[in-house]
């Protein structure tokens, strides 16, 4: 009941929209957004496929900011799958004042070779725009909420059966705090990173996020990707953290 009564408080915290908002429209277009897709493939003594896909989507109207995020990481050598990872976050803020704001967020992590076959967190609280500047922008988040986790674990095998999969569901309080960082490095660079660390009694979640990309003409650029994903508390057998190193061509709209 704690956990249905948090994701309905989040809900009307990020998604409904004063009609004031609405009624006071900003005449600039409110939508943006991205797509990014990345393919490598390898033939010869050995057979080799990769995939990334991005897209974001964002909404920004005065004091409102809502923000989607969707990425999906694949990879197979010789038919056989390494890698399959997922991964997708709503955020909305109402901002309190120039650099302080109010913010909810849902995000769902999805990795069939991690020791986790999925977790999901909401999460509400506050942050703040430390620095905004020309070229630099610094902003930090503290919020609380819940988490829903599906762990895999190792069962002793029956006689008869190789293997033996479980699934334990472990649902706890977390909190969280995370930190975003953006360089526009030139005209046509820019760098950021993300990092967040979501805490509860059973696992400690975190997760970053290095970027770089560069234009290449008009709404097109080339953006590299390093990602680490670490959980503290994972089934025996498995690695506790996860990295991703991808390249992918982006257009922005």
């Amino acid at each position: 009941m704690f956990y249905l009564q948090l994701r309905v408080i989040l809900v009307a915290v990020t998604i409904g929209i004063p009609m004031q908002v609405w009624a006071n429209e900003d005449p600039r277009d409110p939508w943006s957004g991205s797509v990014a897709l990345g393919y490598l493939s390898v033939n010869g003594n050995t057979e080799s496929t990769s995939f990334t896909g991005k897209a974001e989507l964002g909404w920004d109207q005065q004091r409102w900011h809502h923000a989607l995020l969707v990425r999906a990481l694949g990879k197979s050598e010789d038919k056989n799958t390494t890698a399959e990872s997922y991964k997708a976050t709503y955020e909305g803020k109402f901002d309190l004042s120039a650099r302080s704001y109010l913010f909810g967020m849902v995000d769902y992590n999805k990795d069939r070779f991690s020791g986790y076959d999925q977790q999901i967190y909401e999460t509400a609280g506050i942050g703040r725009r430390f620095i905004n500047i020309d070229r630099h922008e610094l902003n930090g988040e503290l919020s609380a909420g819940a988490s829903q986790s599906v762990v895999i674990e190792a069962l002793p095998a029956p006689p008869a059966a190789v293997g033996t999969i479980g699934r334990n569901r472990v649902n706890e309080a977390v909190l969280r705090i995370a930190g975003n960082y953006k360089w526009v490095v030139s005209e046509n660079s820019t760098f950021t990173q993300k990092v967040s660390v979501s805490s509860g009694s059973n696992n400690t979640y975190t997760e970053s996020v290095t970027e770089l990309s560069v234009g290449i003409i008009a709404a097109l650029s080339m953006v590299l990707a390093y990602t680490v994903k670490h959980n503290s508390d994972v089934a025996d057998g498995k690695d506790k953290t996860d990295t991703f190193t991808s390249i992918a061509l982006e257009y922005r709209f």
